[in-house]
């Protein structure tokens, strides 16, 4: 199998305050194959891998060919084409237009798939994940009280 080609970065950071650290270079893969492992797992880094493909539908193939699913992006000037990418993509978030930034706090956001851990813990979804709900009436008339059904 043909290997990626590292087209920028690669490596540890060593210059400047970063340099003391343990940090990587943004990195850049060039043509990337689907079947490689580049593409087919989730890297937790400031790396990217390039993968061509002919049209819309098989790029929506070939993300969804992957085990994971927790952000993607589509750009396109085709608003027919972002719709169908919006239905088909199987990720939690699909931006269109827009980067995959992570920062969607105000959203239930999460992955699907393999990806994530099951939950939606953001915006105001996070009460459901994070709380034990209970419904609670309380009548301080003092009086028996009958159902609201007229017979």
């Amino acid at each position: 199998m043909k290997r990626a080609i590292v087209a920028m970065g690669g490596g540890p950071t060593r210059e400047g305050t970063l340099g003391r650290g343990h940090f990587f270079l943004p990195t850049v893969f060039d043509q990337v194959k689907p079947a490689m492992r580049i593409a087919r797992e989730e890297i937790f880094g400031p790396v990217v891998g390039i993968l061509t493909c002919r049209s819309g539908e098989e790029a929506v193939e070939i993300l969804n060919g992957t085990q994971y699913g927790l952000s993607s992006s589509i750009y396109t000037r085709d608003v027919n084409l972002a719709q169908r990418a919006i239905r088909d993509i199987e990720a939690g978030i699909v931006y269109v237009n827009g980067p995959t930034i992570g920062a969607e706090v105000h959203l239930p956001f999460g992955g699907v798939k393999e990806t994530g851990n099951g939950h939606r813990e953001a915006g105001t979804a996070v009460l459901d994940v994070f709380s034990e709900w209970k419904t609670v009436y309380i009548d301080y008339s003092g009086r028996l009280q009958k159902a609201q059904i007229n017979a």
